[in-house]
């Protein structure tokens, strides 16, 4: 008899009105529980969120380490193009004496960038900006607190691998000094200027150009703007700054600054010039081959040297922008020079095209990431001039410089430096990389870029300060240093030693009889 007052119950529980309270209690419970799992997944999701930009963040910075370390292998690999061509270009009996200085400018420079010549270069954040030198990371000492970091994506990487891209550039400015020296420099002296360029007199430039405090950079940050996300630029000269993006100023000027005044100091070599005034042709390189060869490594090394200088794996846009405008100049100024050589009666030959590649390479490593194809070609066309004219001046100054180093890197950087006046294009000032070059962009069209596209004077004039300070400072020193060496009285080998030829003299023997040589002494001593 029970089950039926159960089943009165379980129609009094059905009626219309309890279904109405039931289903209410229903949606509202319903509602809670969807609530609830969306606010859930959406904590999820935004967890999720964050760990995928982490992620992305750490894959990014690994892309920007390995951009850097990829750049300065291909730079650094310019060390074998400077150590053929000037191999090529010396006569055979002073070829191990200018393999070695290139070794050297390597190993020995990589110790004393090391030590001081990246911390005068990049040692900022002290407690007073110094526009003029840095002053930090010595030995790599305490350079940042997170400089011990184990992740490769930390900040620790990116700074290991821009001072190794930096080393490199610091080794081809060292380098190109040992071209217009050769034949006759004494190598206590070499080991000494390649360490006073290494360690002061270049660094000192790069701190006024790249670095965060420099009076010439583009890239030098606002006062007490430490933040990274809201990075901004406040250069001291115009509106963006003076703008060298790889180095036609910075590398090439200041390389090829002290090559000039090493080959005054140190004078023609014995022969080099007639009686008469004319040149002798009696000190032609000894290679051809070998010139040929080191060009073009030097012009593949070039890739690394223009377009990683975007410093970021993102920039590949830029990147590959800069890649065209480097090749264009080149191949403009190999072909020109040609053509002058040429038209000047002499007959086509491989040395004027090899330095007409290098001129229009140099000449282009400024502007390269601010003017347009077209720009880029005419900068190369205009370095063939600028390279040919120089190199004939300095002939009728009778100043030997044995592989036109100055020619090609000092006065064809110093047009590269200029040509941005010129030639830079509002759209690439103000889409710099990483914002430098647009110092003002939020505030409007600055008027900062090329006469030529009605930009005004002003970037031109901070072009032409930024010229004549390098030029000024490294002259000056480079002179004080090269006199200074020559009162020493070691600055030049003797006239024995000159003629019989530095290999046998200095080094051992000729670089290309070795076995023999070797085999010529054991027969002496038995």
């Amino acid at each position: 008899m029970t089950p039926a007052p159960q089943m009165k119950k379980l129609k009094l529980v059905s009626t219309p009105r309890l279904q109405e309270r039931q289903g209410t209690m229903s949606t509202t419970a319903t509602e809670a529980y969807v609530n609830e799992a969306i606010s859930n997944l959406t904590a999820t999701l935004t967890e999720k969120d964050t760990e995928l930009e982490g992620s992305i963040g750490a894959i990014g910075g690994l892309g920007d380490v390995l951009w850097l370390l990829l750049g300065a292998y291909m730079v650094f690999f310019m060390q074998a193009g400077f150590a053929l061509l000037e191999a090529g270009g010396v006569s055979a009996k002073n070829t191990k004496n200018i393999l070695l200085k290139n070794i050297l400018d390597a190993c020995l420079g990589g110790m004393v960038w090391w030590a001081v010549g990246y911390p005068f270069a990049y040692g900022t954040g002290g407690a007073s900006p110094n526009a003029f030198i840095g002053g930090a990371n010595f030995f790599m000492y305490k350079g940042t607190t997170s400089m011990n970091d184990s992740d490769g994506s930390a900040p620790s990487g990116y700074f290991y691998a821009g001072w190794m891209f930096q080393w490199a550039f610091a080794a081809a400015a060292a380098t190109i000094v040992s071209g217009a020296v050769a034949e006759r420099c004494n190598f206590a002296a070499y080991l000494i200027y390649t360490t006073i360029i290494t360690a002061f007199i270049y660094p000192v430039v790069v701190h006024w150009g790249w670095s965060s405090e420099g009076w010439l950079s583009a890239f030098k940050a606002k006062a007490g703007d430490d933040s990274e996300e809201d990075w901004s630029y406040d250069p001291y000269l115009g509106g963006n700054g003076f703008i060298d993006f790889a180095g036609s100023g910075i590398v090439h000027m200041t390389g090829g600054g002290a090559a000039l005044m090493g080959a005054i100091f140190l004078g023609p070599r014995t022969g080099r010039f007639n009686a008469d005034g004319t040149v002798s042709d009696l000190h032609r390189g000894h290679n051809a081959v070998l010139q040929a060869l080191g060009v073009f490594i030097l012009w593949f090394g070039w890739y690394g040297f223009n377009p990683v200088s975007t410093l970021a794996f993102s920039m590949m846009d830029i990147a590959a922008r800069v890649a065209v405008t480097t090749t264009l100049s080149a191949c403009a100024g190999g072909c020109t020079t040609l053509v002058i050589h040429i038209a000047c009666g002499n007959v086509p030959d491989v040395g004027p095209a090899l330095n007409g590649i290098l001129a229009g390479l140099v000449g282009i490593t400024a502007p390269c990431v601010v003017v347009e194809p077209w720009a880029a070609a005419f900068i190369g066309f205009v370095a063939a001039f600028v390279y040919y004219g120089s190199s004939q001046m300095l002939l009728k100054l009778k100043i030997d410089d044995v592989l036109e180093a100055s020619p090609v890197h000092f006065f064809c950087g110093a047009w590269g430096c200029l040509s941005v006046g010129f030639f830079a294009t509002d759209i690439y000032v103000n889409n710099g990389v990483n914002g430098a070059y647009a110092a003002d962009k939020d505030n409007g069209d600055s008027g900062n870029y090329g006469a030529f596209y009605g930009g005004g004077g002003e970037q031109l004039g901070t072009q032409i300060v930024g010229v004549i300070a390098i030029a000024a400072w490294t002259c000056g020193t480079s002179a004080l240093m090269f006199f200074g060496l020559s009162k020493a009285g070691v600055l030049r080998v003797s006239a024995e030693d000159e003629h019989t030829g530095l290999d046998d003299s200095h080094h051992g023997g000729s670089a290309y009889d070795m076995q023999s040589k070797q085999v010529a002494t054991v027969k002496v001593e038995a």
